[in-house]
């Protein structure tokens, strides 16, 4: 979601005394400038260049008046700033411009420079404005000020005396009384058949406070560590008015912070955890949603010694929030709690030569605009270095670090979740992992020339057949193709605020301050508006989407002040006279597309659906038209609460209940995630409307929709796709979430096997829950699979020297880049299904998956974590899963080599457990031998070696043998010869013990195998020597070198080998197969000369020549030889056949080379 990009910044403040050092900063509203507080001074920081326009100093003599500056708060119109101090004095600051065409920071040009003379507005955006601080007004609240808070044209401020001011941002009170916190009614929730009881001790007051708009009151931190929230009853802001409701199992709190998008609270406790509550819509009552803390599984070290939390801010967009802590260290969390960075392990705590760095404090942090900035203010030194301060580093400048972040699309473009790709934006680039241009070439445009060539008139994706980009394209490689967004277009529009690719993943457009830009991956080119006043004259306010060649947005025209929906063609000018502008009633929030269809979610809490389509008139033009309007009101609270509006075929019914089959695949379904919160609404079917038959069949008739339906709580992204794919329908229609914390969950269509008719009392869909080790950022449907992206970090601190380092940023932070990852899901879906013996379903989906390259690990994985958790159990499991995982894998294949393999894999001590459920392992020999799966079969041999007694072993390695030999596996025979002389002579008539960690391997000889790769093809010559780390073994060669074995080698085991090899090399000669005798003795090394020697009167001796010469001729392929015609009559005379001499003719042929052959035998 969010991730860390290179080193942090500094920014340097002014030189001054370490009195004098910043210690808080504070956005205002557009975050296009930061307050940076010092304890007499207060500057204001523009954004964009990150400069320091003004400073105000406090005087020294009314500095020892009102006290040093603590806190601050800006107005909503960012026109003036209030800071309190520590004398309970509040400081109204007043900003205003120096003059209107006064900048700072503009850039010199020498004379006759073409870029003298620059755009129109240029000063404003690439330079600082020039700004006056004046303070205008001085209010006296007798009371150490604890806390400010904006509140619209208001200033909420709590003071140490246990009240609450409402004080106008002109500095007046209005007449209004201060409201006393022991007059305010708590209680557990709001229903007003409870009384609620009040705070009954005197020195109460509020900590720490932050307002929530969506929730309409103020979530509070009280002294004593209690936490609640407090909201009017009525518009009227009195205590008579106000009721607070409070969790009782919270009394530690620390911190706040509110997210306005999710309705959720985030607590900061003192034992160094957070905890995010919402509201109950029906009593009032705060929830625990979740809690963010770190596990001792993932840091055991410092778990439980972070102390409290410090300070808890969530993003710009309301996706992540980062938390620190007292002792240091900084952590970010995406909105229901999935952890992605934390600087308390790995690279961030320790240095290269493994010694601990002490962790960054902080004391305050902002983030800066669209969250691709944190503005972070550090502590002033740490425990370990402040008795190693110098005079040198007592005036050092103090500084701001600014920490860069790229993030997902998906975290203000939410349509893009049902693309296949993985785009991440930064302030400046993009990261996509589609890979080059020309692996993504679809075979209907691969030509570089279609970019001058009109656009298809069929949509792609209208018929649902498209296929997957693939394996090649999606997972190609690790790295980023990193698109570099026009310097051009970010002087006047930055930040970024919204990007959008297209399905192919060819062309990408980005939305800036204003107007829009797109790139073409196939071209390397970027298409700008030719008129820039038609680019400053649109905001984007829904987003942004792709349909076929056309790039679908919704913008305000401030010119016109209407909001319209927009459709501008790539292969076109980016001009308006060449797009399609519809208008529209209300502010559009959210935009998606599916297939023919555009979904728009507007600001009265409206949802319109359009078709588009190419205008007959012309291919270079496409028309909007409104289908139907649908109101939710009812059931929207607010607009802001929307996080993602989409239309999907995605219904209660499968395609086999529906009464046609067109039904299937325009079920149009909306989904709607509000404020995590996944509501669905699905075309009501149930009316008369379904039997009728429109007289046009040109004109759609769309069905009313059904109420709205919960299907999950806690929901962060959701993905679906508009294909269609009979042989993984599972697959392809199934919805699914990404729920933060507790990982994903797919809701699954249940599917009858044969297509017989389901019962009526069964459901047709399931929602399944699984956890996975990434965070999803695309799901590829057909491919199982899910992509994400992950931090990793790099050191550079061993290219400085301790004490000329200490202050550098490359030493005291790692180098962070962002690296892409993914994950197989298919396994944890086949355990669900099998938990609730739903096997029939969970066989249909592994079927339809069974031709993925990576199926056979998929199988593993699923045996092994079934394995681990219930072998593994301490206390004993009612209904084991194992056997139905077991005899589920038996459906397959590749069930032999999965077992094997799940056991190689898993400690000694499990296999019994394991074996106990899958089968006897000498009866899974047995059938490897049968499939003459010999590999696996000398896999099964670890098994039978520590499992049963030596002579089970040396049987089963013999049976092995003889197969190998006969199927010339040479490797594999140079293995089990190794085998055979380890576990010979001098070993028990029981089986071994269970090894454990102290003591060596009891696996004897056969260590090889057990430390080898699953392959077991490979030569022993390319294998480690530290592998034949053999016991009881003697010399032997390993390769084709033929090398004499040690004269040594006489007892039992050697000579039960070599009968083994002479009975071998015996049929082989009697078989006259000479060409594998010679390979059997090149490859084992067996003496061939001498055995010949021995064997010239037994099996060496040839009876039947013109046989053996037959099959000379046909082993090593040579030819048969060719007799003149003249020297023998031919059987052909006078075009007739002579059949009298037919069977002389092969013994003429065997006798006139028997001479040579017989030489060369000899």
């Amino acid at each position: 979601m969010y991730f860390l990009s290179g080193w942090p910044k500094r920014l340097l403040c002014p030189l001054g005394s370490p009195a004098e050092a910043p210690f808080h900063v504070q956005s205002d509203p557009q975050r296009t400038f930061f307050a940076v507080l010092a304890p007499a001074r207060l500057s204001i920081w523009y954004s964009r260049p990150s400069v320091l326009i003004v400073t105000y100093k406090e005087p020294a003599k009314s500095s020892s008046q009102f006290g040093s500056y603590k806190q601050t708060e800006w107005r909503p119109d960012s026109t003036m700033i209030a800071v309190s101090t520590a004398n309970g004095y509040i400081l109204f600051f007043h900003i205003k411009s120096a003059r209107e065409d006064k900048y700072l920071y503009e850039p010199v040009y020498p004379k006759g420079s073409p870029q003298r003379k620059g755009p129109p507005h240029f000063k404003e955006e690439q330079c600082a404005p020039a700004l006056n601080l004046e303070m205008r007004k001085i209010l006296d609240l007798q009371a150490p000020i604890m806390s400010l808070q904006s509140v619209l044209e208001d200033l909420l401020v709590a003071t140490s005396d246990g009240l609450l001011h409402l004080i106008h941002w002109e500095g007046m009170t209005n007449g209004r009384k201060a409201i006393n916190l022991c007059t305010v009614p708590f209680s557990v929730d709001l229903q007003s058949s409870r009384a609620g009881s009040f705070l009954g001790f005197a020195d109460v007051h509020i900590r720490d406070m932050e307002y929530c708009a969506t929730l309409d009151g103020f979530a509070v931190v009280f002294n004593d560590g209690k936490v609640g929230f407090i909201t009017p009853v009525s518009s009227r802001f009195t205590a008579e008015q106000l009721h607070g409701v409070w969790p009782q199992d919270v009394v530690d709190g620390t911190c706040v912070a509110v997210n306005n998008k999710y309705r959720l609270m985030a607590f900061g406790c003192a034992s160094g955890s957070v905890q995010v509550y919402t509201i109950d819509n029906t009593t009032g009552a705060m929830l625990l949603s979740h809690k963010l803390e770190l596990t001792a599984k993932q840091y055991p070290d410092i778990w439980n010694k972070t102390g409290a939390v410090k300070l808890v801010r969530w993003s710009p967009d309301n996706s992540v929030v980062i938390v620190t802590w007292e002792y240091g260290g900084l952590s970010l969390w995406s909105v229901f709690g999935a952890q992605l960075i934390c600087t308390l392990g790995g690279d961030f705590a320790y240095r290269s030569d493994g010694t601990k760095k002490d962790p960054l404090k902080i004391n305050s942090m902002s983030w800066g605009a669209e969250g691709y900035h944190l503005w972070v203010i550090s502590g002033f030194g740490s425990q370990n270095t402040e008795n190693e301060l110098d005079s040198k580093s007592i005036v050092k400048q103090p500084g701001i670090l600014l920490f860069q972040f790229i993030k997902s699309v998906l975290t203000v473009n939410p349509c893009m979740s049902n693309q296949e790709q993985v785009l991440l934006q930064g302030e400046d680039r993009l990261y996509l992992n589609c890979g080059e241009a020309s692996q993504t070439q679809n075979p209907r445009s691969s030509s570089v020339h279609s970019e001058h060539k009109p656009s298809r008139e069929k949509s792609p994706f209208a018929d649902g057949n498209l296929d997957s980009q693939g394996l090649s394209t999606l997972l190609g490689h690790r790295h980023w193709h990193v698109v570099q967004i026009s310097s051009t277009y970010l002087e006047s529009n930055w930040p970024i605020r919204f990007s959008a690719i297209d399905k192919l993943g060819q062309n990408i457009a980005v939305v800036g301050k204003f107007g829009f830009a797109h790139y073409s991956l196939l071209t390397k080119k970027w298409k700008l508006f030719g008129n820039i006043t038609q680019e400053q004259n649109m905001i984007v306010t829904g987003g942004l989407a792709w349909w076929n060649d056309f790039i679908v947005l919704a913008c305000y025209n401030i010119s016109d002040r209407q909001e319209e929906l927009r459709v501008y063609l790539r292969t076109s000018n980016l001009d308006n006279a060449f797009a399609h502008v519809t208008k529209a009633q209300a502010e559009t929030l959210l935009l998606s597309v599916f297939r023919d269809m555009v979904i728009v979610f507007r600001a009265d809490c409206s949802i319109c659906l359009y078709s588009i389509e190419r205008k007959s008139d012309g291919p270079n033009t496409a028309g909007i038209q409104v289908l139907q309007e649908v109101s939710m009101s009812r059931y929207i609270p607010h607009p802001f609460l929307v996080v993602s509006v989409t239309l999907t075929s995605v219904s209660t019914e499968n395609g086999i209940t529906l009464k046609m089959p067109q039904q299937a695949r325009d079920a149009e379904s909306i989904m709607l995630n509000l404020a995590g919160q996944l509501i669905m609404m699905q075309r009501d079917r149930s009316g008369p409307q379904i039997r009728e038959k429109d007289s046009n069949p040109n004109q759609r008739k769309l069905l009313p929709f059904c109420p709205p339906v919960v299907l999950a709580q806690s929901v962060e992204n959701v993905w679906t796709t508009c294909r269609a794919n009979k042989q993984k329908r599972h697959l392809l229609e199934a919805l699914w979430l990404s729920c933060g914390g507790a990982g994903m969950k797919v809701w699954l269509p249940l599917f009858p096997r044969d297509h017989r008719k389901p019962h009526s009392f069964l459901s047709q869909r399931i929602m399944l829950p699984f956890h996975i080790n990434i965070y999803p950022l695309a799901v590829l449907f057909e491919d199982a699979l899910v992509l994400g992206a992950v931090n990793d970090t790099l050191l550079y601190d061993s290219l400085y020297t301790r004490n000329s380092a200490r202050e550098q940023l490359e030493v005291l932070f790692p180098f962070c880049v962002v690296e892409r990852t993914s994950q197989i899901y298919l396994h944890h879906i086949l355990r669900q299904l099998l938990v609730r013996n739903l096997g029939e379903q969970a066989l249909l989906l592994a079927q339809s998956c069974a031709a993925l390259p990576y199926f056979p690990h998929v199988l593993e994985l699923m045996l092994h974590e079934v394995l681990e958790e219930e072998a593994t159990s301490r206390e004993p499991i009612p209904d084991p899963l194992l056997p139905t995982v077991a005899k589920f894998i038996t459906e397959f294949p590749l069930f032999l080599q999965t077992v094997v393999h799940c056991a190689r894999k898993t400690e000694y001590a499990l296999w019994n457990y394991l074996f106990a459920a899958v089968g006897n392992p000498k009866d899974l020999f047995e059938e490897c031998l049968m499939a003459q799966d010999l590999d696996t079969a000398a896999s099964y041999l670890i098994i039978l070696q520590n499992m049963e007694v030596p002579a089970v072993s040396r049987q089963h390695a013999t049976l092995l043998f003889n197969t190998a030999l006969e199927q010339g596996k040479w490797d594999l025979c140079r293995h089990m010869i190794r085998f055979l002389k380890a576990i010979g002579s001098g070993e028990s008539e029981t089986p071994p013990s269970t090894p454990t960690a102290q003591e060596p391997s009891s696996s004897g000889g056969f260590e090889f195998f057990r430390n080898r790769s699953i392959s077991l093809s490979q030569s022993a010559e390319n294998v480690p020597a530290s592998k034949f780390s053999l016991q009881k073994t003697l010399s032997m060669p390993s390769g084709p070198s033929g090398k004499r074995w040690s004269k040594d080698s006489d007892c039992a085991e050697n000579m039960y080998i070599d009968m083994m090899l002479w009975r071998h090399a015996r049929r082989l000669l009697e078989e006259v197969r000479l060409k594998d005798l010679g390979c059997f003795a090149a490859q084992l090394g067996f003496e061939l000369i001498s055995w010949l020697c021995k064997e010239r009167t037994r099996a060496a001796r040839v009876d039947n020549f013109v046989l053996a010469l037959k099959r000379l001729h046909k082993d090593f392929l040579w030819p048969l030889p060719i007799i003149p015609a003249s020297s023998i009559s031919s059987p052909f005379k006078n075009g007739k056949y002579r059949t009298g001499n037919v069977g002389f003719m092969p013994l003429i042929q065997e006798e006139f080379y028997f001479a040579p052959s017989i030489t060369l035998c000899c």
